[in-house]
């Protein structure tokens, strides 16, 4: 993984995968990105040595506290950007790609004012 943006690409795929399937392996990830299985692996192993996901003997993977908390803030900000972007007539495919885009860049303080405008109009 060269990047932040990576590491949270692959910490919201495990929880949505888990979200939706229960339990994770590398192969769902795979399938779910459409990734190499070497790339799936070799990022699993780095998240796995940071402290973000564990594996168990049968290769399921689990989110720690701290993946889990990355996770869920990815997870929201992108949620929160498609919906935004979808009211201001974006169709939900556009909504979702650009959104994809905009949470691994967007700070903290652009993304509450969003947040909060959201909830209000």
């Amino acid at each position: 993984m060269k990047n932040r943006e990576s590491e949270e690409m692959y910490l919201e795929t495990i929880l949505i995968l888990k979200n939706r399937k229960g339990s994770v392996r590398s192969v769902d990830i795979v399938e779910e990105r459409n990734y190499a299985k070497s790339s799936v692996s070799r990022a699993v192993n780095l998240l796995q040595k940071k402290g973000y996901i564990s594996i168990d003997h049968s290769g399921e993977i689990t989110l720690t506290s701290s993946g889990s908390a990355k996770a869920n803030d990815v997870y929201e900000r992108h949620r929160v950007l498609t919906d935004v972007l979808m009211r201001i007539g974006a169709d939900r495919a556009s909504a979702e790609d650009n959104a994809c885009r905009i949470e691994h860049v967007i700070t903290p303080e652009l993304f509450e004012l969003i947040k909060n405008f959201a909830k209000k109009n």
